[in-house]
């Protein structure tokens, strides 16, 4: 089959490679899935300014999240049970996220834990923290994530109740998948990945199973994951945890002007407008129209990144013209990992790399440095006039 072109074309291969419920589980929204799709709809509503006879050469994606050199400006998100996207995911995701020069954000809920990340890997990863109401576990887990050498720490503050996302139930989805005969056929359907499943021995949650005080095994995982979300999270754990972690913070879940100016108070070293890809608050306005806002309320005290609905190299500009600093791809590059494995992960920001510097490139910017709101098609109002009065 040809390389893929586009994040769609690789969701199609992944489609037909990832058993149902693991591939639904990524590509998956809360209730309706309303907000889920206008992540994607709204990016797709913005214009962009075509210039010409501009000098195109020499042009650069480098840029910085957080003060650290990025190749381009966008991290691979942490997504929950990318090993179940294909065997070893998320080894093979920060190994291409490294060789590609972009940050890899490892998350709690991953099946590859932080120990075999960073021993599969050469250069400093982030890692996304869960807030439980096991404290001892969650210093744990900061304590696993410094000595890992993590040089960021991803505080999610959107996830202290679960919301609930049809398709998982339907499916019923678990990790490994029940011996009952939807899953069966799911499996046997999909030989390719079941065979490389059955050569790793990643198949469980490995930052809890074994960590979490009384989860020894799969058996005991769900109970425990059922009761410790803490619905009590605060400002007050924020700083709680930053005194913890003591290194660069950033805080994952804002969609609030008013929450965004509490977020900088913390001290943090920047924040991500998100709403949860869609699978929490299902009618919750979509991460590229609030943006602009939480921006003009921080943009000037608190590095501002973006996640949700980033489905291309051109989506990447539109975020960075409304004044995001670092972008974040979910989806996109757990299709190219359900569908090719590391080279799907390495198609896929090649992708977005592409997309990227050839839209800059047609706008008539070299340095994506330089980019912002000039380069985007602003629509004048309709202003009603009066009709003109007949001559005399």
């Amino acid at each position: 089959m040809a390389t893929p072109l586009t994040i769609a074309e690789l969701k199609d291969v992944a489609r037909r490679r990832v058993p149902k419920m693991f591939f639904d589980y990524a590509d998956s929204g809360a209730w309706t899935e309303g907000t889920y799709k206008a992540n994607e709809a709204d990016f797709a509503a913005i214009k962009l300014r075509q210039r010409v006879l501009v000098d195109m050469t020499n042009r650069s994606l480098e840029s910085t999240m957080i003060g650290e050199k990025v190749s381009m400006p966008v991290a691979l998100s942490p997504t929950g049970l990318t090993g179940m996207q294909h065997a070893d995911g998320e080894i093979l995701a920060a190994q291409a996220a490294e060789k590609a020069g972009v940050p890899f954000t490892l998350s709690t809920m991953s099946v590859c834990s932080i120990e075999d990340v960073a021993a599969h890997t050469t250069k400093p990863f982030w890692f996304q923290l869960y807030v439980m109401k096991d404290r001892e576990f969650v210093k744990s887990l900061i304590n696993r994530a410094r000595a890992a050498g993590c040089s960021a720490l991803v505080l999610t503050l959107d996830l202290q109740i679960l919301g609930q996302r049809h398709k998982d139930i339907r499916n019923g989805l678990s990790t490994p998948p029940k011996f009952i005969p939807k899953h069966i056929w799911q499996v046997a359907t999909r030989p390719k990945w079941a065979f490389e499943m059955l050569g790793t021995k990643r198949r469980s949650f490995g930052n809890i199973v074994g960590h979490a005080k009384g989860v020894g095994d799969l058996s005991s995982l769900s109970s425990w994951t059922a009761e410790q979300f803490d619905p009590r999270l605060s400002w007050d754990d924020v700083a709680w945890i930053k005194e913890q972690w003591g290194g660069k913070l950033i805080l994952k879940g804002i969609m609030d002007a008013d929450d965004a100016v509490k977020a900088a108070e913390t001290g943090a070293e920047a924040i991500i407008v998100s709403n949860h890809g869609g699978r929490q608050l299902d009618g919750a306005a979509s991460s590229i129209s609030v943006l602009p806002e939480i921006v003009k309320a921080v943009g000037d005290r608190i590095e501002v990144h973006v996640d949700g609905g980033i489905r291309s190299g051109q989506d990447v500009l539109k975020a960075l013209c409304l004044g995001a600093q670092g972008t974040y791809i979910g989806r996109p590059f757990l299709y190219g990992l359900g569908a090719y494995g590391k080279r799907g992960v390495t198609i896929a920001l090649d992708i977005i790399r592409n997309e990227l510097d050839i839209t800059m490139a047609l706008c008539g910017k070299r340095d994506i440095r330089d980019v912002g709101p000039e380069l985007l098609h602003h629509r004048l109002p309709v202003v009603a006039t009066e009709p003109a009065r007949p001559s005399q």
